[in-house]
């Protein structure tokens, strides 16, 4: 069973999906910066997803297609530590930060 998104701010983009393994999906909250931001149209979303992988398939459903190129290209930060495991296992109240790449010097 999982747990209804709760309603968020207007300026926050929130989709909701089942988890599809035995662990139960998380709500977990999504702050985007710089080009990721504004390709996906908003600095924040509540997703959800049991791990990493399946929180960033729910932020990227439906987005527009720079968007998830963006993220795509971006790092991540969970509860602002470098995450590469795209298969942690997330819990509810858990942070990601998608951090596009930077240039110069």
């Amino acid at each position: 069973m999982t747990t209804p998104t709760t309603p968020a701010p207007s300026e926050t983009r929130t989709t909701a999906t089942g988890a599809t393994g035995a662990t139960e999906a998380a709500t977990i909250t999504v702050r985007l910066f710089a080009g990721a931001a504004a390709a996906y149209g908003s600095d924040t979303a509540t997703v959800r997803g049991a791990t990493v992988a399946e929180a960033i398939r729910d932020l990227t459903a439906g987005a527009p297609a720079d968007a998830t190129t963006a993220i795509g290209r971006s790092s991540l930060l969970v509860n602002a530590v470098a995450c590469t495991d795209h298969s942690r296992v997330l819990a509810d109240g858990d942070r990601i930060d998608v951090l596009p790449p930077f240039a110069g010097g």
